[in-house]
């Protein structure tokens, strides 16, 4: 059973993720877990934060001589800005006047609901764990489930479909969202170029006016094989293992597997993708016209590719800020304003790939087994085999 977990504070020393039940025998590749952090960063409209930290991905446990020994992965994420937060949020009793208060509460953030939760006087600690900044670590340990992956030749990108009002019209092929992820320079990650100047504009807009701004970016496994998730149960379904995992992203708001949301405005007929059967020579196989299921049937995996899409607000911080309630007085202030980016959602679109391939990383390892990465690919060779003699 593959499971994870975080911690760490956003300005804490550092961030740690847990990472349980990979198969012995996987090559850890750390030059492309680190690539994924990087890809993390990048975006146009992040704020101060990403030009003093550089993510780097230290495996404190369960790597040895570059391949996994099937026990507990632990890695840890140094938090470079920590140098400038030691007095104000020290491990140890500290000085209490040095304490950096959160006075009042954002809307649309965590700020108030953890506030009252946790009894807090103020929203500091709320802030220093809501954070996107714990999404680092999820990349982190979301590389390794995409290395697992790519062993049974599965591969998984995202890309940005949308930015306040400019979006993409058309769905974007497979080979377009590989060359846009493979740029050394990120501009929005948007493989398409006649709209990524327009998502610019929308950011470029938001700067201007001290808002934020947020967007849509989907997330696409390729060559996932029929049969992963089962309709057995409600909690087993991939759709909605994977609905879950990106709505656990900081400020997603929405999710979306094909064309889910037209689907509900359009009748049947021009939703559902119907299925052939080819005969050519060097393919044998069932066939669609299209994809609106977004590569998912009754909580299985169908064969096609599977689409997912992270609909995420605008981030609750705001240069102009909105009206608020001081924690103290109750008074009515403007809400707290901390350095903070004005748009991420291409940082989000990376951040949801590592959270879809932790899904199908478990939903792969629970249908085909293995203590062993040969006992795993051996598992996952007979079925495809199964799967051609059908």
């Amino acid at each position: 059973m593959l499971k994870f977990f975080t911690s760490g504070e956003s300005h804490g020393e550092a961030l740690v993720a847990f990472l349980s039940g990979l198969p012995a025998g996987l090559g850890i590749d750390l030059e492309f877990v680190n690539r994924e952090l990087w890809r993390r960063q990048q975006g146009y409209g992040r704020g101060g934060r990403m030009k003093i930290e550089r993510d780097a991905a230290r495996i404190l446990s369960g790597v040895r001589h570059g391949k996994t020994i099937a026990s507990p992965i632990a890695v840890l994420l140094e938090n470079r800005d920590w140098k400038n937060w030691q007095q104000q949020l020290p491990i140890d009793k500290g000085d209490a006047t040095q304490h950096k208060r959160v006075a009042s509460p954002r809307p649309g953030h965590a700020d108030l609901a953890g506030a009252l939760k946790y009894n807090f006087p103020e929203a500091r600690y709320v802030l220093e764990r809501a954070s996107a900044r714990e999404s680092a670590a999820r990349v982190a340990i979301g590389a390794l489930a995409k290395l697992l992956l790519r062993e049974l030749g599965i591969e998984v990108l995202s890309h940005v479909v949308a930015v306040g009002k400019a979006n993409v019209e058309q769905e974007v092929a497979w080979d377009e969202i590989q060359a846009s992820c493979s740029k050394d320079k990120v501009l929005l990650n948007c493989a398409d170029p006649e709209a990524e100047p327009r998502m610019k504009e929308e950011v470029d807009k938001v700067l201007r006016t001290g808002d934020s701004v947020g967007g849509v970016f989907e997330v696409v496994a390729h060559n996932v094989p029929p049969g992963l998730g089962t309709y057995v149960q409600w909690d087993e379904r991939l759709d909605a293992q994977l609905a879950a995992a990106v709505m656990s992203l900081q400020a997603v708001k929405a999710v979306e597997i094909g064309a889910g949301v037209t689907a509900a405005y359009a009748p049947g007929s021009a939703v559902h993708d119907e299925i052939g059967y080819a005969h050519s020579s060097g393919f044998a196989g069932f066939t669609r016209t299209r994809n609106n299921a977004g590569g998912i049937e009754g909580g299985v995996s169908n064969g096609q590719e599977i689409r997912v899409r992270g609909y995420l607000k605008p981030i609750s911080t705001l240069r102009r800020p909105l009206q608020s309630v001081d924690f103290a007085t109750r008074e009515p202030v403007k809400a707290a304003y901390e350095r903070s980016d004005v748009c991420v959602v291409p940082a989000a679109g990376v951040a949801g790939e590592a959270m879809v391939a932790l899904t199908l990383a478990r939903c792969a390892l629970e249908k085909f087994g293995g203590d062993s990465m040969t006992e795993t690919c051996r598992n996952f060779k007979g079925y495809l085999e199964q799967l051609k003699n059908y």
